[in-house]
């Protein structure tokens, strides 16, 4: 089992849940982060850091982004590893409560 980040993490980008993880298996696009499922230990300190609860064990991914499980592993290889927290975007504020967001990922 891993953990993974979902939908609403598109253009919000917090980098709280970074700060907390042991091993460093975040990864940071243009207007999301993903974890790398090889990587992830499952202690599960990510889970509750997420200001818009876009993180959630494998096991507990609702059915209509169950894609993301997916995703995480294809883009975890492709983008840069992020072990800091940074800045959120500027206007992440406005995007927390919007949903269905993800024709806005930048890949």
């Amino acid at each position: 089992m891993t953990f993974v980040i979902l939908e609403s993490c598109i253009k919000c980008k917090y980098t709280d849940c970074v700060e907390v993880c042991p091993v460093d298996c975040f990864y940071e696009g243009p207007n999301m982060l993903v974890i790398n499922p090889d990587e992830c230990i499952d202690c599960a300190l990510c889970e509750t850091e997420c200001p818009v609860n876009a993180i959630c064990s494998e096991d507990d991914v609702p059915a209509d982004q169950k894609e993301f499980i997916v995703l995480n592993a294809e883009l975890s290889k492709k983008w840069p590893n992020l072990n800091h927290k940074k800045s959120a975007p500027s206007d992440a504020d406005q995007w927390k409560e919007v949903k269905n967001k993800k024709k806005y990922l930048e890949k």
